[in-house]
């Protein structure tokens, strides 16, 4: 099911600012995800953390800086939202939503054969899902759901996957099969970006972190970045946080 993967490149940002009412939700970031590198995104909420998945992956414009993609589309990155965001009321079956990380390489309006619903029915196994594939996604419990969703981004095939929050309200079993195809995916030289709350699996799973406060606190090494020093700069950052401050002068 899988072709053979080139190693993704590095993903540089320089000065990179992510602004909404030109109040800064990402304010003036540097630095790099190295290729094939395996990185959780940590801080507060109201940090920034989705706004900076949304300018990695295109879906958000940066008001200042840059952002060097090392070569890549847009499709070139799989990105998975919180599950808050996604509609499940929308009657569509769990093979069909897994068939849709082929439109990377089909485009959305392609049929598909035997060889790509054969790849959907492999993907739901692996997830261990096998015998769902007409089942509706409505029908799901939460974990099951998150699972499907992993299944497409198998299919996606992506060099670079980006998912915010991918283990919220899901039971640890899940959690724990779906950290396994995330060293998978790692282990296969893609870069995997995830936005994450829990430092203990942070810690246990994730070598890389990026601490953010709207503005960088650290990146690195998830030990030299999730300290109590770190932790206390970034707390007291998202406590002076004023919503009606003026704007980013230099997205002005």
């Amino acid at each position: 099911m899988r072709r053979p993967l080139v190693r993704s490149p590095a993903i540089r940002l320089a000065d990179v600012t992510v602004t909404y009412d030109r109040r800064p939700a990402v304010h003036h970031v540097s630095g790099a995800f190295a290729a094939g590198s395996l990185t959780a995104i940590v801080g507060p909420n109201g940090a920034g953390k989705t706004s900076l998945l949304r300018a990695l992956t295109g879906a958000q414009r940066l008001d200042a800086g840059t952002l060097d993609r090392g070569g890549l589309a847009a499709s070139d990155i799989a990105y998975l939202p919180q599950q808050a965001v996604l509609d499940r009321s929308f009657p569509i079956s769990c093979g069909e939503v897994v068939m849709m990380g082929h439109w990377r390489r089909t485009g959305p309006f392609r049929g598909m054969g035997e060889a790509q619903r054969g790849e959907a029915t492999q993907a739901l196994d692996a997830v261990g899902l096998g015998g769902f594939g007409a089942r509706q996604i409505a029908s799901l419990s939460a974990g099951q759901f998150q699972r499907v969703l992993f299944a497409r981004m198998m299919l996606e095939d992506a060099p670079v996957i980006v998912l915010d929050e991918p283990f919220n309200a899901i039971d640890a079993r899940t959690t724990a099969d779906l950290l396994r195809l995330v060293a998978r995916w790692h282990g296969e030289g893609r870069s995997v970006i995830a936005v994450l709350h829990d430092h203990d699996l942070v810690r246990a799973h994730f070598p890389q972190t990026l601490l953010l406060a709207r503005e960088l606190i650290a990146w690195g090494p998830t030990e030299a970045v999730l300290t109590p020093a770190n932790g206390l700069r970034a707390r007291m950052m998202a406590e002076g946080w004023d919503e009606d401050s003026g704007t980013c002068a230099q997205a002005a």
